[in-house]
């Protein structure tokens, strides 16, 4: 994992104003070590919190090899495209990093430690695949049901709805109430920041469940867990939202939700429905056969960052009114309607 004295060059080619560079964005809001460049030739030398909206003042540079003069001794893959692997392009890029005694930090299903490890010079570099599972979990058993903490697990209408942003967020702003938490990061960005948790896609199926019940387990002695999201039930591509559920057994939901989106962003022909009834929909899948009968969708998090403030907060005020959810943009409004929820 990323130690404390790491620099990291963030390598975004082509993504600093993608979905997909979502492992980026994250890494830039939230990542406790120095990021002293951003990789993206494309936007080289322009000012990355007018490119991104995140305000942060790292450079951003044209290479590799300009980041390692900014001190970079740390590469991370910023990207998470469907599918998880990455663009063949980079791999020469990539070895050349390795090269020149950079260690990597690959959140994509394409591993390359397999691929890359013989070039590592020494015990110092080293080439970190996040998504490869440390552990192999015992079959689930709903034991987080008998916990007596609150359990938080985050949900959305969509891939790349905000559950992780919404849970860090919710995860600072819990910690700063004195209130006791732990966090169970369930994806690469997740992992990758706080250097634990199960990367919940790369386990079979069978061993999801496990997976995440083992990870909330070891997190018993909080008064709070939250459980990153992943996916969604809409979404004919996901399967990870009943893993989430049966391994944590929640106290209570978030739904996550892209405030401008009226349909998935693919396949587009799926409509989200009015989120009244998704909300109906995730608790009675989260309730089946008594897991945890009282779980409840306690609050609403949008993501408004593609509408003006005026239209973020019309639309918060709608949403309230048609869910009788309390419902805010935890990143620009902050925590504390949903936090006092819970």
């Amino acid at each position: 994992m990323l130690q404390p004295y790491d620099k990291i060059a963030l390598f975004m080619e082509g993504h600093l104003q993608s979905d997909y560079g979502k492992m980026g964005f994250g890494v830039l809001r939230y990542a406790k070590n120095e990021i002293v460049a951003v990789v993206d030739s494309q936007f080289a030398g322009q000012d990355l919190a007018k490119i991104t909206g995140i305000p942060h003042q790292a450079p951003v540079v044209n290479s590799i090899e300009e980041s390692q003069k900014k001190g970079a001794n740390v590469l991370i893959i910023g990207i998470s495209p469907s599918g998880g692997r990455i663009p063949k392009d980079w791999l020469v890029l990539i070895e050349v990093a390795i090269k020149a005694g950079m260690s990597v930090v690959n959140g994509l299903h394409d591993l390359l430690s397999q691929r890359f490890q013989d070039l590592c010079q020494g015990e110092n570099q080293w080439i970190w695949d996040v998504r490869v599972p440390q552990t192999t979990p015992p079959i689930a058993t709903a034991k987080a049901a008998t916990l007596e903490n609150k359990r938080i697990l985050f949900v959305g209408t969509d891939m790349a709805a905000g559950k992780m942003t919404a849970a860090l967020e919710l995860f600072d702003w819990a910690k700063k109430e004195n209130i006791d938490s732990g966090f169970v990061a369930t994806g690469q960005i997740g992992i990758t920041l706080t250097g634990s948790g199960i990367p919940l896609d790369a386990y079979k199926v069978d061993l999801a469940c496990g997976a995440v019940e083992e990870a909330v387990l070891a997190e018993r002695e909080k008064e709070w867990i939250l459980v990153e999201g992943q996916g969604s039930l809409l979404h004919p591509g996901s399967t990870a939202t009943l893993p989430l559920m049966r391994g944590s057994c929640p106290t209570h939901l978030i739904l996550c939700h892209r405030a401008e989106k009226s349909h998935l962003k693919f396949p587009e022909n799926i409509k989200i429905p009015p989120l009244k009834d998704f909300i109906a929909l995730n608790e009675a899948l989260v309730n089946v056969c008594g897991t945890y009968p009282k779980a409840k969708v306690v609050g609403i998090a949008l993501n408004t960052s593609a509408l003006s403030e005026t239209e973020a907060r019309e639309i918060i005020a709608k949403i309230e009114a048609e869910t009788a959810c309390p419902t805010t943009d935890v990143v620009r409004f902050g925590c504390e309607k949903i936090g006092h929820a819970i």
